[in-house]
């Protein structure tokens, strides 16, 4: 167990900042766009079965071409499965052809950014359970039954076990930053696994927990489950960049490394601010103060 580094007083360095992390959490949650604004929400799905054990969450800007399927694949993960399209920013019927094929439809006029229809889908969600897809790439509902297992069967946080590619001359910014924030978390042992790729699934317990602001930064919302001491663990593996082609193609013109990476560093500085200025880490016997 890392030894905790404290001042002359015997107050960590840290003491205090707390507060400012638990600020910009509330921040976060404010800043989310709310129910009545730009919102057209239909209240009665075709196919959604009352009091669901599942929910699955699909946000949705313009996936004409895969939204049918999605939700298909989507309502066949279990017997009791709702599923909540977030549409954001769509003008290509995504939102309409979502709600033929059942799925509860929660529609914004304008894009909400990166991973925030997660967090609204999740806020909507009556599920024990959360699983979260996108609607770019159909996953056969046989591949996404095992991250419901694993959360009936205890773990709260069932991530998918994709590590990127890391055999590569060059490795991936993204790829560096979720091992890196593994690692300092203790949890070495996710190796890249991160709540920042899909398919993965969380019990009503970490939402409960964590809070539903959190999942519009998912690497933010991993560290907070670990935090907590929540189950966070992988489970099968799902190659995300196979299963859509294009996603890469776009990667190479409209990166979101930066955005990435940067939650990744967002998730590293809240664990800073929730433990000690060195993270947990043990500063040896070194007698800083008597420098100072």
């Amino acid at each position: 167990m890392a030894k905790k580094t404290v001042n002359r007083r015997g107050r960590s360095p840290a003491a205090g900042r707390g507060k400012f992390a638990k600020k910009r959490i509330r921040a976060k949650k404010a800043a989310l766009p709310k129910s009545n604004t730009g919102l057209e929400e239909t209240t009665e799905a075709v196919i959604s079965r009352p009091s669901p054990s599942v929910s699955v969450i699909v946000p949705v800007m313009n996936e004409r071409r895969t939204i049918r399927r999605v939700v298909q694949e989507a309502f066949r993960v279990h017997p009791r499965t709702e599923v909540i399209v977030v549409a954001n920013g769509s003008t290509d019927g995504s939102a309409e052809i979502a709600r033929r094929s059942g799925a509860k439809v929660i529609a914004y006029d304008k894009p909400l950014g990166h991973d925030v229809g997660r967090s609204m889908g999740a806020r909507e969600a009556q599920g024990d359970i959360l699983l979260f897809i996108d609607a770019d790439m159909v996953i056969p509902a046989v591949k996404l039954r095992p991250f419901v297992r694993q959360i009936e069967s205890g773990t709260d946080v069932a991530l998918n076990d994709y590590s990127g590619p890391v055999d590569t001359t060059v490795v991936h910014g993204v790829v560096l930053a979720k091992h890196a924030l593994n690692s300092l978390l203790n949890r070495s042992d996710l190796a890249g696994a991160s709540m920042t790729a899909v398919p993965h699934a969380i019990s009503r317990r970490t939402l409960q927990t964590i809070g539903y602001a959190a999942l519009a930064v998912p690497p933010l919302a991993q560290t907070m489950a670990i935090r907590a001491g929540l189950q966070v663990a992988r489970s099968i593996h799902v190659n995300v960049g196979k299963l859509n082609p294009l996603r890469v193609k776009r990667e190479r013109t409209r990166s979101l490394e930066p955005l990435i990476v940067g939650d990744h560093l967002e998730a590293m500085n809240w664990w800073i601010d929730n433990s000690d200025y060195r993270g947990g880490y043990d500063d040896g016997a070194r007698d800083r103060w008597r420098v100072r």
